[in-house]
């Protein structure tokens, strides 16, 4: 029996009930687009992170390129981010009219180096989007004083950080606004797409509900300004609601699989060898994904594949090495970290479901693999 990198069915077995069952709430409440189950989510999301107003929208790529939007950027303004995240971060900021700037990551935690931020600032930079990846929180108090310093926006990505915390505080609390995504992987995973832009600005949230609505305000027709057509599915509205309530537990089950892992593993690590996540001092750490790294990754994961287990890479091809962003002129070689992290990291199984069984598996059969090399 395979065992993947990520399923949803052993969970689903778990809560199909509660899932038919909003379902079901929705297609009998008589109203199937921006309902009660909408607006309960927006309100039940805003609170869980202490926040005065959250925003639904169609999926995370839209809630980044919204949020963008609601604090001003726009067509000429630059935006400083990292390559090694998903392309929609980058995609989110070109959709916006700006263009992504680039620095690189921190060996330790592959988070953005608050260090090189401050250099890649211009008079075009409008906002600053840290990505929490794989996780874990960037270190964001540099950012905000950068932010503050230089008038600039700063916009948090959390599709990969729900529940996670630095300091205590939620990802998604430190900015003038924070996107999510509820993509079904995501550790706060909806069943299709899904996205949410958090913030306690009343106008930002304003301008937030008139973009994902065409520009439109409160009178269906009366365009303010041109916005878009990126509204929350109810039925993905109504079943976020329901496992909304469970976020913590899914928080809990992924950390046992985490310590599990390292638990089966620490004695493979050292330098040239496997090296396993590192949490950053402050961070609490949700494992959206369990990203180890060894130099010769590539072989790894053919080795265990031939076994029946299911690795992942995120991101195998930095955004900027890409060639749909050649365009930028910040090729190969100009992210050196970035580039030599893309050839040597690989996600193990995650998911917190994943039976104890399953998990024992993979570090048996990643023991002997590495020990093999």
């Amino acid at each position: 029996m395979t065992t993947r990198v990520w399923d949803y069915l052993p969970e689903y077995e778990k809560e199909r009930d509660d899932i038919l069952d909003a379902v079901d709430t929705v297609f009998s409440s008589g109203q199937l687009v921006l309902g009660e189950s909408v607006s309960g989510f927006e309100a039940e999301f805003a609170a869980y992170h202490g926040l005065a107003h959250a925003t639904g929208v169609d999926n995370g790529t839209n809630a980044v390129e919204l949020a963008l939007e609601a604090v001003g950027v726009g067509p000429g303004d630059e935006v400083i981010t990292v390559s090694n995240t998903a392309a929609p971060t980058v995609v989110a900021i070109v959709a916006a009219g700006a263009r992504p700037v680039f620095v690189d990551v921190r060996e330790s935690d592959f988070l953005i180096d608050p260090e090189l931020v401050e250099a890649a600032i211009t008079p075009r930079t409008k906002a600053l989007l840290p990505v929490h990846l794989y996780g874990q929180c960037v270190e964001i108090e540099p950012l905000r004083e950068l932010a503050g310093r230089y008038g600039l926006a700063l916009v948090e990505d959390c599709a990969q950080a729900h529940g996670a915390r630095r300091h205590g505080r939620l990802a998604g609390t430190f900015s003038d606004a924070a996107a999510f995504s509820f993509y079904p992987t995501k550790v706060l995973g909806a069943y299709g797409d899904g996205g949410a832009v958090v913030t306690d600005d009343a106008g930002t949230d304003r301008a937030l509900k008139q973009l994902r609505y065409y520009g439109m305000e409160t009178v269906y027709y009366v365009v303010r300004s041109p916005g878009h057509n990126a509204r929350l599915d109810a039925v993905q509205a109504e079943i976020l609601r329901r496992k909304l309530t469970r976020l913590d537990t899914y928080v809990a089950g992924r950390q046992a699989v985490a310590r599990r892992y390292e638990e089966g593993l620490a004695d493979l690590t050292g330098p040239g060898e496997l090296q396993l996540p590192a949490t950053a001092p402050g961070n609490t750490h949700v494992y959206y994904v369990y990203v180890v790294r060894h130099p010769r990754r590539d072989e790894i994961i053919e080795a265990l594949a031939a076994r029946g287990i299911g690795l992942n890479i995120s991101y195998p091809w930095p955004v900027h090495t890409m060639s749909g962003f050649a365009h930028l002129g910040q090729g190969d070689r100009s992210l050196p970290v970035t580039e030599r992290l893309a050839g040597e990291i690989f996600s193990l199984p995650m998911y917190p479901s994943l039976p104890e069984s399953r998990q024992d598996e993979v570090i048996t059969a990643l023991r002997e693999v590495v020990a093999a090399l």
